[in-house]
């Protein structure tokens, strides 16, 4: 068991530490960013003056991306219900409108998905020593497993993870029957396990789930992003092993 510091606050016992991906690990804001504006204007281009609003749902305005807006923490297929809440307001079935947007999204992620985003500084060193520490660590993304998996593959991370979860059909955020699953499979009480995520769901989810404790990881300073955390740190390094 581990003792971890983050600022004034500490958390004993711990025997694993579960980490968002998009926002936590991986600098993912230019992808998803992308992501969004090329999947509406391939909408767009079928259903003329849809574009806009369906940014603005996405939470892109021009080269901003909302942190907590949907195409930054919603799982892939929230994304695509959502969309095609969007495409049904023009008249078309709901089936249409989800194939629609389930096309749209896919293509985009085709054209944007060539160049991995980066880690975070420091993640990696981060992971490394945690991991040395005795730590069971493990990545509990929104993101599809496939899209998990690809990034542990591109930035070699899996001697340092036992465990590699996104949302595919099963829950996604904010229900804390993904963190428990995730520490069944882990073989870890919740109890012992702290959350390391940029958003409120990943907060609620591990809150509800009865997790040792929920550090919120603000890169840009937003500590309503992360409200219901523990404890607030700007960069991956503020986690801090006290003991063994």
């Amino acid at each position: 068991m581990v003792t971890i510091k983050c600022k004034n606050i500490a958390f004993s016992h711990i025997k694993a530490i579960l980490f968002d991906k998009n926002g936590t690990l991986e600098d993912s804001e230019s992808y998803l960013r992308t992501l969004g504006q090329k999947a509406t204007r391939i909408i767009d281009a079928q259903i003329p003056g849809i574009g806009e609003p369906l940014l603005m749902a996405f939470g892109i305005n021009g080269d901003f991306l909302d942190p907590a807006g949907l195409i930054s923490v919603a799982s892939r297929k929230e994304t695509e219900v959502a969309a095609a809440a969007y495409i049904a307001e023009t008249g078309r079935g709901w089936f249409e409108s989800l194939k629609i947007a389930r096309q749209a999204l896919e293509e985009a992620d085709q054209y944007v998905n060539k160049t991995p985003s980066p880690l975070f500084v420091g993640s990696l060193e981060v992971l490394k020593s945690l991991s040395a520490a005795g730590l069971k660590l493990g990545i509990l993304s929104a993101a599809t497993t496939e899209d998990v998996e690809k990034f542990v593959i591109n930035h070699q991370l899996s001697d340092y993870l036992q465990l590699e979860k996104g949302v595919d059909e099963g829950p996604s955020k904010p229900d804390p029957a993904l963190f428990l699953e995730a520490c069944q499979a882990l073989g870890v009480a919740p109890g012992a396990t702290l959350m390391v995520g940029d958003s409120v769901g990943d907060m609620q989810m591990a809150r509800d789930a009865k997790a040792a404790g929920c550090i919120g990881i603000t890169w840009i300073g937003r500590a309503d992003n992360v409200k219901g955390a523990d404890v607030v740190i700007n960069q991956l390094d503020d986690i801090q092993i006290v003991e063994n």
